[in-house]
């Protein structure tokens, strides 16, 4: 028997298993929805595999949920996450991470991660859940960011507000930029 999967994956594990159980999914069909291989969703669910946000993102669309869901363990009443620490998870097509720092309540919907991006390949976002909105905070460097059509370019302490559930995409244009992003889910 393999050894218990350490955090975020075994959270990531857990959380998938109670949201296709909840939902009433079978392993291929929620592979089928979010547009990846059975084999992948079952090595997820057994915390063995090494998920990207972008597999994240399809899973939590295809479930309905926000990504937060996915990889927030439970929470105590104080917390405190340190500069570094925290569950990372990386892109698999730009070096782009994301930090969950705060999930938003079952009827707030709305979680805030810290985002850290270097210069070079830019990171493409799928439309998340319908009627989702990001904002977002420049905290150092600078960044490029938006919808396919109506990017914009920000700087530090610069904010910006778009659709999350359209097609979008971030772009760091200096090195070391880094961003507070609060993504709403109606």
């Amino acid at each position: 028997m393999p050894p218990d999967p350490a955090p975020p994956l075994a959270t990531i594990a857990a959380a998938l298993r109670h949201e296709r159980q909840r939902v009433g999914l079978s392993l291929t069909e929620l592979a089928r929805r979010a547009g990846i291989a059975k084999s992948t969703l079952s090595q997820l669910e057994s915390g063995t595999g090494n998920p990207s946000v972008e597999t994240l993102w399809a899973l939590g669309v295809a479930l309905d949920v926000p990504f937060s869901r996915l990889v927030e363990p439970p929470v105590a009443a104080v917390r405190v996450i340190r500069a570094g620490d925290g569950p990372r998870i990386r892109s698999e097509h730009a070096d782009f991470s994301g930090t969950l720092l705060a999930a938003g309540a079952a009827h707030a919907r709305r979680d805030v991660y810290l985002i850290e991006l270097e210069p070079g390949r830019v990171r493409s976002a799928a439309a998340h859940t319908p009627r989702s909105v990001e904002h977002l905070v420049v905290g150092a460097g600078r960044l490029r960011c938006g919808p396919e059509h109506e990017q914009v370019e920000l700087g530090p302490g610069d904010y910006a507000t778009f659709p999350g559930d359209a097609p979008h995409h971030y772009e760091a244009l200096e090195p070391g930029t880094f961003a507070v992003l609060i993504m709403e889910h109606p």
